[in-house]
C-alpha cells in the first residue's frame, strides 16, 4: 500500500493492517473506500452479503452461551483492555476516521476518545445489572426477578460518527453478556475494521464481536431482521430506513433500539446571553459540517434580539476555514457524497426562491468537490422545505418569533423529537419551555454534552429506546420472573 503523506507513521501502519484485515480471504468481492475531501482511493474491503451475514450470526450464536456465562467482572476486564488499546491508538484511529469520513482531525480525535469512554463506562456498569427480590405473596414462596442478556444483537451504524456509534452500541451489548454482529456504513467501513482489530487484541473470544462490511446494506439488514437467532436490532440512521427495519423485525418480534432523524430547534429568548448562545449555535450547527442527528436545524430568535444575534452569528461564521479534515486549520470538512451536496443545495435554493435571504454563503464552496460554503439564511419560514427537512450540511437557518407560546408550537410542529436547545436566563421559562418541548433531550444554556452516564434518544419519529446510561444497558437484557415454591 502506498503511504499516505498526511498520515503519521502510526496512522499509516494501522491503516495498512486495517486494509489487510478488511480483505477477507473467503470473500472474493470487494468495494472501494474513497476520501470525500478529494475523491482519492483509500483501499478496498470485502463486499459481504447474505451468506457472510448468516455466518456471522452463526458465529455470534455459538459464542453466546460461553460469553453470557462469564462473570460481569471477566467481561469487564476484556472491555477495559479494549478501551486501553483504543486510547493507545487514538491518534492513528482519528487519522483513519478523518481520511474516510472527512471531518476535521480534532473532531475525529474527540470522537475516538468519546467512543472509548462508553467502553470504560459500560465495563463498570455491567457489574451492576441488579435484579430484585419481590416481597412474597405467600409464606412458602419467593419471587425473584433476573436480568439476563437478550442474546445475539444486530447493529447497523451510520457514516457520520463511524467510531463512536459502534462503541455506543457494542459496549453495552457485550457488557450485558450479548454477542453482536455489526454492519458499518458503506462509506466508512475502515473505522469499524480497525476497532475490530483492537477488540481481537484485547481478548474477545471468536464470534463475540463480528463486523460485516458491505456495499449494499439491504443484503445484510435483510438477514439480520429475518433471523430468529437475532433477538435485538439497534439502528442509527434515517427515519425512513428505521421504519423499514421496524416492519421487517415484526415477524420475529425483535427488541428494537432506533436512533433516527431529527429536526432540532435552537431557541434564543430575548433575555439570553447572546454571546453564549452564538457559541452554542456554532457548536451545535457546524460540528461535522452539520452532519449530525442532533445538529441545530431551526434557529428561533425572539424579535428583540434577532438583529443582534444574526450579526454576532454572521461574524462568527464568516471566517470558518473550509477544507480537507487532515489540514491543520480546517473547521468545516466535506460533505459525505455528491447526493448530500445536491440535497443541501436544493434546500437552500428552495428557501431563497421563497423569500429567504443568504447573509453568508448559499452556494457550494469555491474549493469545489463536496465542500459547501457555510451559509446563514434569515427570514426563513415554516412553509420552506428546509423547515421540515434534516439539513445535514453547514447551513444555519434563522426564524423569528414573538411569544413563548408561539415558539413552543413552532418547535413542536414536526414528526421528529430528538434534541432541542433553549437559551434563557429566566428560571421559570426554563421549566415551562423545557417541559413543553416534545423532545427526548433538551439542553438549556448548553450544547447537549453527551456522555456515557446520560440517556441519548428521541421521541415521536426520532426513535425508540436509549443509548448510554443504565437505561441503555437495560435495552440489552430480558426480564425473567423466577417463582420459587416449597420454601
Amino acid at each position: 500500500m502506498t503511504m499516505h503523506p498526511d498520515l503519521s507513521p502510526a496512522g499509516n501502519a494501522l491503516l495498512a493492517r486495517t486494509l489487510a484485515y478488511g480483505k477477507r480471504a473467503d470473500v472474493a468481492a470487494t468495494f472501494a473506500v474513497h476520501n470525500p475531501a478529494d475523491g482519492s482511493f483509500i483501499g478496498d474491503v470485502a463486499d459481504m452479503g447474505a451468506p457472510e451475514t448468516q455466518r456471522a450470526i452463526d458465529a455470534a450464536k455459538a459464542a453466546f452461551p460461553a460469553w453470557a456465562a462469564r462473570t460481569a467482572r471477566e467481561r469487564a476486564d476484556i472491555l477495559r483492555a479494549w478501551f486501553r488499546l483504543i486510547l493507545e491508538n487514538q491518534e492513528a484511529l482519528a487519522e483513519i476516521l478523518t481520511l474516510e469520513q472527512g471531518k476535521p482531525r480534532a473532531e475525529a480525535l474527540g470522537e475516538i476518545v468519546f467512543g472509548a469512554n462508553f467502553i470504560e463506562w459500560f465495563a463498570e456498569e455491567g457489574k451492576r445489572l441488579y435484579g430484585d427480590i419481590v416481597p412474597t405473596h405467600a409464606p412458602d414462596k419467593r419471587c425473584l426477578v433476573l436480568k439476563q442478556p437478550i442474546g445475539v444483537v444486530g447493529a447497523i451504524t451510520p457514516w457520520n460518527f463511524p467510531s463512536s456509534m459502534i462503541t455506543r452500541k457494542v459496549s453495552p451489548a457485550l457488557a450485558a453478556g450479548c454477542t453482536i454482529v455489526v454492519k458499518p456504513a458503506e462509506d466508512t467501513p475502515l473505522s469499524a475494521i480497525a476497532l475490530q482489530l483492537l477488540a481481537e487484541e484485547a481478548g474477545f473470544p471468536e464470534g463475540v464481536m463480528n463486523i460485516v462490511t458491505a456495499k449494499r446494506a439491504e443484503a445484510v439488514a435483510g438477514v439480520l431482521t429475518a433471523s430468529p437467532d437475532v433477538r435485538k436490532l439497534s439502528f442509527t440512521g434515517s427515519t425512513r430506513v428505521g421504519k423499514i427495519l421496524m416492519r421487517q423485525c415484526a415477524d420475529t418480534v425483535k427488541k428494537l433500539s432506533l436512533e433516527l432523524g431529527g429536526n432540532s430547534p435552537f431557541i434564543v429568548f430575548d433575555d439570553a446571553d447572546l454571546d453564549a448562545a452564538v457559541a452554542g449555535a456554532m457548536a451545535t450547527k457546524f460540528r461535522n459540517a452539520g452532519q449530525a442527528c442532533v445538529a441545530t436545524n431551526r434557529i428561533y430568535v425572539q424579535s428583540g434580539v434577532r438583529a443582534a444575534f444574526v450579526e454576532k452569528l454572521r461574524a462568527a461564521m464568516e471566517d470558518l476555514p473550509v477544507g480537507p479534515g487532515l489540514e491543520a486549520d480546517t473547521r468545516i470538512g466535506p460533505l459525505i457524497n455528491p447526493a448530500a451536496v445536491a440535497k443541501v443545495q436544493e434546500l437552500v435554493g428552495d428557501a431563497l426562491g421563497k423569500g429567504a435571504e443568504a447573509v453568508l454563503g448559499g452556494t457550494p464552496h469555491p474549493r469545489g468537490g463536496l465542500f459547501f460554503a457555510p451559509t446563514l439564511l434569515v427570514d426563513v419560514r415554516a412553509d420552506m422545505a428546509i423547515a421540515s427537512t434534516e439539513i445535514f450540511g453547514p447551513v444555519a437557518a434563522v426564524y423569528g418569533f414573538e411569544t413563548e407560546a408561539e415558539v413552543i408550537a413552532a418547535a413542536n410542529d414536526t414528526p421528529y423529537g430528538l434534541a432541542a436547545f433553549l437559551w434563557t436566563r429566566d428560571i421559570g421559562r426554563v421549566f415551562r419551555v423545557g417541559e413543553a418541548l416534545e423532545y427526548g433531550m433538551v439542553a438549556v444554556n448548553e450544547t447537549l454534552t453527551s456522555n456515557p452516564a446520560t440517556p441519548f434518544g428521541g421521541v415521536k419519529e426520532s426513535g425508540l429506546g436509549r443509548e448510554g446510561s443504565r437505561y441503555g444497558l437495560e435495552d440489552f437484557v430480558e426480564i425473567k420472573y423466577l417463582a420459587l415454591g416449597g420454601i
